[in-house]
């Protein structure tokens, strides 16, 4: 006889490989994209291209932000704008992923050329935004993908484990901007 518990795990087990299959295949697009290829040359006017760096920064902002709603909101039992603040949140990020590849399409990467300890605090900061972004991925699509299926013990479940993890990568990206823009400059 069929065990209907069995199936939901073994569609689970399905949807699991599928997300480390597209997350796997997004962190090496961006690997490729960031180390790897050279930034486009276009005759064209590309000056909105330096904007994006601020739209990035931006977007991250706008994520936390929608991340300490969603969290405030379930915390008391206001399900319905949880969810709408969380869906901004996956929107406002997929806007980052869309603005951030334009950006090392057009012009590739930012070198950090600033010496001494503000060097070691940037690339601190810069390194463990890169390891925890890679995490961040297949959590987020898990819990995303646990709150569809109205399994809201696993996604509460993994929702502890991607909230911290989303909300760090959110911000330190803020502080790459800020360390870019105002603190990428040598003595």
């Amino acid at each position: 006889m069929n065990n209907p518990s069995n199936n939901l795990e073994k569609f689970d087990k399905n949807a699991y490989k599928l997300i480390g299959v597209i997350s796997f295949l997004v962190v090496l697009f961006l690997f490729w994209l960031i180390y790897f290829k050279e930034g486009a040359k276009f005759s064209g006017d590309l000056s909105w291209i330096k904007s994006l760096p601020l739209v990035n920064a931006s977007l991250n902002g706008i994520s936390a932000f929608s991340l300490l709603l969603g969290l405030i909101f379930i915390k008391r039992n206001n399900r319905t704008a949880h969810i709408v603040s969380m869906i901004f949140a996956v929107f406002t990020s997929g806007l980052f992923l869309i603005s951030y590849i334009m950006y090392h399409q057009f012009h590739g990467d930012t070198k950090f050329v600033s010496l001494g300890g503000i060097r070691y605090l940037y690339f601190f900061i810069l390194i463990s935004h890169i390891i925890f972004s890679i995490g961040a991925v297949p959590l987020i699509f898990t819990t995303l993908y646990h709150a569809l299926r109205k399994n809201f013990i696993k996604h509460k479940k993994f929702a502890r484990i991607t909230f911290p993890i989303w909300m760090y990568v959110s911000v330190t990206g803020v502080l790459v901007y800020i360390f870019l823009k105002y603190f990428n400059n040598v003595p």
